[in-house]
């Protein structure tokens, strides 16, 4: 099942917190993705059917089929949508705080190292681009489909590929200079932590980022009240539409 972390996308979520995101937080998933149009939700799945979900100011159609609501099925799907809509702003708003995070706790981790100031001004240009290539994808983007299959994976590996050789050849050479010196067990210590930087970084950087879960679970609430609208409506098929659902 998807996971919808909508506009919480889990890319930035998996770039910023890992499994700091809507779908673990607030306990929300959907076997849809999720597209918003300039005039209408799209709600769109390989199977089951209905394969395609469209609301549009009330109205309501599955599979291109227009259904018959009453007055009050009207109000509730459009405020759905009016929710969802108001929803995104705010979610967005989270998400580069997550990016924004993460840059700020990388060039933190980085700063205990001693590193030269050639080399922390290189890794704080390379955070920064990396930063604003995310936060400007998140800007842009109206569809969970810009986030799927690896694409999350991708960023990280990304920014793991800028910034981990940087600091591993910071370290070599802070091991070279103190073996040169005559510190030899200095320069292995510093040879293991080049070597284990990766492995060391990753806990560090995702127990920082659990500072982004409370600006996160403010948003479950309006998740909640959005699966709530959606109860008891159903499609041109009889079956509930089942958009969103929250809760284990």
């Amino acid at each position: 099942m998807r996971r919808l972390a909508w506009f919480v996308f889990a890319s930035a979520c998996a770039a910023s917190a890992q499994a700091q995101n809507l779908a673990t937080t607030c306990q929300a998933s959907s076997s849809y993705d999720l597209t918003l149009r300039p005039q209408s939700l799209l709600f769109d799945r390989p199977q089951p059917a209905p394969y395609r979900v469209e609301l549009q100011d009330g109205t309501l159609q599955t599979d291109g089929r227009t259904v018959a609501l009453r007055m009050d099925e009207q109000d509730r799907l459009a405020m759905f949508e009016r929710r969802l809509r108001a929803l995104e702003p705010r979610a967005k708003a989270v998400a580069r705080n997550g990016v924004d995070m993460l840059a700020r706790a990388m060039h933190d981790e980085a700063a205990q190292l001693s590193l030269s100031a050639e080399t922390q001004a290189e890794l704080d240009r390379r955070l920064s681009a990396r930063a604003q290539e995310l936060k400007q994808r998140i800007a842009a983007s109206e569809s969970t489909h810009d986030w799927q299959g690896d694409i999350a994976t991708g960023y990280a590996n990304q920014i793991a590929g800028d910034i981990l050789p940087l600091l591993a050849s910071e370290l070599s050479q802070q091991a070279v200079a103190a073996a040169v010196s005559g510190d030899l067990q200095g320069a292995a210590d510093l040879r293991d932590r080049a070597t284990d930087l990766a492995t060391e970084l990753r806990p560090r950087l995702e127990r920082r980022m659990q500072a982004l879960r409370p600006q996160i679970q403010a948003l479950c609430p309006e998740l909640r009240e959005l699966a709530e609208l959606q109860e008891g409506i159903r499609g041109a098929d009889g079956r509930p539409l089942n958009l969103l659902h929250v809760g284990p």
